[in-house]
């Protein structure tokens, strides 16, 4: 079973809550992950450059510790406290246990190797199965062992409730694939779409707004969003309640079946943010009246305000 601990557990430990990485002045973003060190915001942002030392990443993830804010994590504060502040640290937050610090930083690395082997685009697709295939068969990459594999399955199999996360799980299968024949890929974004309500939508969207917004993210495998939460797992220094209120853990994701975001053209990281909500385009986008939010302000799923996030089914 997966260790965790809750933050008033990892105290007494004598680990560190409200953790995040030091060094960088602003915060670089990445679909939905935002970070703070160079060499890992590369090596999430360009995975075709060479990724950061894993020594160096682990001692950053278990060194640069920050005591929560004064007067903010404790217990009693709202529900919706949390959401607004989704990146602060709480009293009652679920944290990875401190042994498995090393495990998730090399199965996050041995997976960014994967992805700089078979591309962003393709990556996004990927399965579990074919992941595997791949570190079996190249050097570089290097077979996952049995421990990693199993962090990977109780990762997916656990409760997300746990960490505060109370979305429903939309894929049950920790091998489930995407079919080649319902994905297609959107030209200059790197992404794909399944084709029917998704593609029809998003090229609706695209029209019907002059063609100020693209796909910023499209399907995501298991294995994507896993990659995907692991990097904020790290980021957000083992909290996975912190983790999970602004990316879904694996098998959470709707992206998986058929939701898609968008941005704003030019915008870049700002797409991500709350920033994207006073855009014209995401005025227009509300005004046309046919396009869905998926995680509303003040919803009650344990999930920031989305507002790029386009829900479809």
């Amino acid at each position: 079973m997966l260790k965790i601990f809750s933050a008033g557990t990892l105290a007494v430990i004598g680990g560190g809550v409200g953790m995040r990485f030091m060094g960088d002045a602003e915060a670089v973003v990445f679909e939905d992950i935002a970070t703070t060190p160079s060499a890992f915001a590369r090596s999430v942002l360009h995975m075709s450059t060479p990724a950061p030392d894993s020594a160096a990443l682990l001692q950053a993830f278990q060194n640069h510790q920050t005591p929560p804010q004064a007067g903010v994590s404790v217990s009693s504060e709202s529900y919706q406290q949390k959401m607004h502040h989704f990146e602060q640290a709480y009293a009652d937050d679920v944290f990875l246990a401190p042994d498995k610090y090393a495990l998730v930083v090399s199965v996050f690395m041995r997976m960014g190797r994967v992805q700089e082997l078979v591309g962003h685009g393709n990556f996004n697709i990927l399965s579990f199965d074919e992941l595997l295939s791949y570190a079996r068969q190249y050097l570089v990459v290097g077979a996952f062992p049995a421990a990693e594999v199993d962090f990977l399955e109780e990762l997916f199999t656990g409760d997300a409730r746990r960490y505060g996360f109370m979305g429903e799980k939309v894929i049950l299968a920790l091998t489930e694939r995407v079919p080649e024949k319902d994905a297609v890929k959107q030209a200059r974004t790197g992404h794909f779409l399944f084709k029917g309500d998704a593609q029809r939508l998003y090229a609706k969207l695209v029209q019907d707004l002059n063609y100020g917004v693209v796909l910023t993210s499209g399907i995501r495998s298991v294995v994507k969003q896993t990659h995907l939460f692991l990097a904020k797992t790290i980021q957000a220094k083992g909290n996975l309640s912190r983790a999970s209120r602004s990316l879904a853990p694996p098998g959470h994701s709707y992206h998986g079946i058929g939701d898609f975001d968008v941005g704003k053209v030019g915008f870049g990281a700002k797409n991500f943010t709350e920033a994207f909500a006073d855009t014209d385009e995401f005025k227009r986008l509300v005004d046309l009246g046919y396009a869905d939010i998926r995680y509303p302000q003040d919803n009650l799923l344990g999930v920031r305000y989305e507002p790029w996030h386009i829900k479809v089914v």
